[in-house]
Formats: C-alpha cells, structure tokens, sequence
C-alpha cells in the first residue's frame, strides 16, 4: 500500500505559486498517493476565544485535522505575507490547534516557501521551521525557491540545476522517512 502525503500550499489565492511549488515537490517522490488539499476548502470564520465559547470548533477544522491524521508525511509550501503566515492560513492553524494539544503527530515534514522576489519567502520559513520544530520533531528540512517566475515552470517545474538539486536532497530525505 503506497504512503500517503498530504500537500498544500498555505494560501488561499487560487492561482498560489505555493500550491504549485508544494504539488511539484510531491510528484518527485516515489510510490505515494499526493492529497494535494487547496485551503479555500477550510475556510472558516476568524479565529477568537469567544467565537469558540459560543459555537464550539468549526467543523472544517476537524475536517482538517482528519486530513493531518491520515497522512504518513506532509509537505507545506508557506505563502509570505508581511513576513509572516498568511491570514488564511494562520486562521486555520489556529482553529485546527484548539482540537487537540498534538497537532502534526510528528508526521516526517518537509517545508517550503517560494515568492517573485529573490528572497524566496526566506522570512515565513525561519518562522515555521523554528516552531515545527518545537510541535514536530520530524521536520526533515526546508527549502526556499527565489525568484518563482524565474526559477520555475509548469513544463519542466525548477530550472535552476543547483536549486532544483537543493530540493530533491530534501525530497529524498522525506522519502527515507516514508
């Protein structure tokens, strides 16, 4: 029975360059069934305290979760805004997190991030691979993609020979863990 992956870019554009950088990671590997999950199907309404006191965990966050639950590894490829996570995203995490106190089942992970500009989302994923690391002791690495429209295209996926061999080390390691 092939493993199973669970993949998604953590933004909610329908045309994200991070959805595309995490489906193509996924394709390298071998022998698994890719869920490649688009965000906008968990929306949920912003995430408060209060919200949660009066109507309870959305459902869309147990539906998630589930999602988390069945997987045997996940790759994120986290969309940069001001920085940080995206609010979509965010809101998700958040809401998902207040259904149990483990959240990734140190599932092997793989994060990524990619941007137009030459930084590659080098910000959001600082961020994510210093407090996955913390939730996630199976965080298998990281990549950054600079310069999206440059470095990448739907018929070959990464041109740049020296980043495209950065991400299949990565890619290599999530499989060793598969």
């Amino acid at each position: 029975m092939n493993k199973k992956v669970l993949v998604f870019g953590a933004s909610n554009s329908r045309q994200s360059i991070n959805k595309k950088l995490a489906g193509y990671a996924a394709s390298q590997l071998e022998d698994v069934e890719i869920n490649l999950i688009d965000l906008n199907d968990y929306e949920m309404s912003l995430f408060s305290v209060d919200k949660e006191a009066n109507t309870g965990i959305p459902e869309l966050a147990h539906q998630f979760k589930v999602q988390i639950k069945k997987a045997d590894a996940i790759i994120i490829s986290l969309a940069e805004h001001n920085g940080a996570y995206t609010a979509a995203y965010k809101n998700i995490y958040d809401w998902t997190s207040r259904i149990e106190k483990e959240f990734w089942h140190d599932k092997p992970m793989l994060l990524l991030a990619t941007s137009p500009g030459p930084r590659g989302g080098k910000n959001v994923l600082e961020l994510a691979t210093k407090a996955y690391s913390y939730s996630n002791h199976n965080v298998v690495g990281s990549f950054s993609l600079p310069s999206f429209y440059q470095n990448f295209s739907d018929e070959e996926g990464i041109s740049d020979e020296t980043l495209r061999d950065d991400l299949m080390q990565k890619i290599q390691l999530l499989q060793a863990k598969l």
